[in-house]
């Protein structure tokens, strides 16, 4: 039986097994997940996923459909659902409805069709790594004394030049105009403008907006901040309103 491969980081939050037989793919999922701060290891077909799982404990098993032997991905996925508490991606060539359907009746939390693009892989993975986790504990409460000046009872958060309207969901300069923010850049505004002076990580950003109406990735949450800052004019080599704490996160810190 040929053995699972295995890349090690003690310092990872997740542990993930791709179960591969493409010797080439399995590779490079196997170095793509590492690089992205995993612990991976990869299993070539059902007898070394069990080999694996009995060694160790995994948060998401990566699972093709097609593999060689009397054990497909269906059927694997079955047993895992029965002893293990592992999440599970279904990667496959198949994209007929049907499989899709069956996969995710069998209890698979995604399915991702190959040819696939990497980053996409990456985004469904801490997605589902995410709901799979417990309720995240809430963020801090808003220090009173700390809060940008609200405006009567419609929540409404002050700062430099600008009102932001937690209730109209709008962005209004003090000349009365209405910078137009996208749904996503409104959400992380409004987290950030609700926490002033507190450095939120990326993990916490991640978690508070996933709760909204999109799925954020890492990078996702950095293309936005650049946009955010770019409308309210937070520009310039040292950001005034949005700071970069580096290796921690992003903290809100205008000047009033």
């Amino acid at each position: 039986m040929e053995a699972a491969r295995t890349v090690d980081n003690p310092l990872a939050k997740h542990r993930i097994l791709f179960v591969e037989d493409d010797a080439a793919l399995a590779g490079f999922l196997l170095r793509y997940a590492t690089e992205e701060g995993f612990a991976a290891e990869i299993a070539p077909n059902g007898p070394a996923m069990r080999e694996a799982l009995a060694r160790a404990p995994f948060d998401l098993i990566v699972l093709d459909i097609g593999l060689p032997g009397r054990d497909d991905g269906y059927s694997l996925a079955r047993e895992v659902k029965s002893q293990h508490s592992a999440g599970i991606l279904f990667l496959s060539a198949r994209d007929e409805a049907i499989d899709r359907i069956v996969g995710l009746e069998i209890g698979a939390d995604d399915y991702l069709v190959k040819p696939f693009e990497p980053r996409e892989l990456l985004a469904r993975i801490r997605a589902v790594l995410r709901r799979l986790q417990p309720e995240p504990a809430a963020l801090p409460p808003i220090p009173q004394e700390a809060a940008p000046a609200r405006e009567d009872a419609r929540k409404v958060l002050r700062f430099d030049d600008w009102h932001l309207d937690l209730e109209a969901r709008h962005l209004r300069h003090r000349d009365g105009s209405i910078r137009v923010l996208t749904a996503q850049e409104f959400a992380l505004l409004a987290i950030l403008a609700q926490r002033p002076g507190r450095v939120l990580s990326r993990d916490q950003l991640l978690d508070y907006a996933s709760n909204r109406d999109w799925t954020p990735y890492d990078r996702s949450i950095d293309v936005m901040i650049g946009k955010i800052r770019r409308k309210i004019g937070d520009t310039g080599p040292e950001h005034r309103v949005i700071r970069t704490v580096r290796g921690a996160g992003y903290m809100f810190a205008p000047s009033e």
